[in-house]
């Protein structure tokens, strides 16, 4: 019992004793003077320690609200936040700052810097692209608002990657088809693929697969049908030439070609 006793007395005291026991950062985080509290957020910012900086601006906002410093502090909570690499929370900071402060001294800053955080949330193409169009979306009014602004050319190259990848990511979905040995559906689908965007920068193997779908179709149609879509390959074919004469694949269509004006 006496060690019993002596062992929840000693337990009492480490709670009682936590408190006296905060650091020099507890004690700001949890005050209300703003001086302190606003040089110790730059202090831990210029020093690297980017969440302490980020848990201290956020404090802050209370107390700077219809202040000058008001300004400075939300632009700094991004850029914490930015810096400690939490790109989502981040570009929800940058969102509100160009809310409150779109004439800013910061605020082109603050709107690339969620241009990039957008642009880092984005996937690879075989994934879902809805932050892709939030991404280039964000990208375009950026250079609507900064033609030549700081970091333009940061964004005219996001923009360039990112519309590839939606290229590309209608592309793949087109010549799934191909690769299933759907002919028919994947030459419809390839045709679609420029229908809705002619200038697919995947144009050349848009064309290429859409000619050897045809090909492979009426190759293995049943005989009465061939000379009938052996006709759309040979459209195919010459759409294809006609464009790209110095294709890598022209060898191989050519090759195609030259069978089906022996055999019809």
């Amino acid at each position: 019992m006496k060690k019993s006793t002596l062992l929840t007395a000693a337990a009492l005291l480490l709670v009682l004793a936590v408190p006296a026991c905060k650091s020099q950062y507890d004690k700001i985080l949890e005050s209300n003077d703003t001086d302190a509290k606003y040089q110790a957020a730059f202090s831990y910012f210029n020093t690297g320690k980017y969440n302490r900086a980020a848990q201290l601006f956020e404090s802050l906002i209370l107390l700077t609200n219809g202040t000058e410093r008001y300004d400075t502090v939300m632009y700094y909570l991004g850029l914490s936040n930015y810096s400690n690499k939490d790109y989502y929370t981040a570009e929800t900071n940058f969102q509100q700052y160009l809310t409150y402060f779109p004439q800013s001294t910061f605020s082109e800053m603050a709107e690339f810097l969620r241009v990039d955080c957008l642009y880092r949330a984005t996937l690879r193409y075989e994934l879902d692209q809805t932050p892709t169009y939030t991404a280039i979306n964000a990208i375009g009014e950026y250079l609507a608002n900064h033609p030549s602004g700081a970091n333009a050319d940061i964004c005219r190259h996001y923009m360039e990657e990112l519309s590839e990848r939606l290229d590309r990511k209608a592309f793949e979905s087109a010549k799934l088809y191909y690769k299933m040995e759907d002919y028919l559906a994947a030459r419809v689908a390839l045709k679609n693929v420029l229908k809705d965007d002619a200038d697919n920068v995947f144009r050349e193997e848009i064309l290429y697969y859409s000619a050897m779908s045809s090909y492979k179709f009426a190759a293995m149609s049943v005989p009465s049908k061939q000379k009938e879509r052996f006709l759309v390959f040979q459209d195919d074919y010459l759409n294809f030439i006609g464009e790209y004469p110095e294709s890598d694949h022209r060898k191989e269509l050519d090759g195609l070609y030259a069978k089906v004006k022996e055999k019809y």
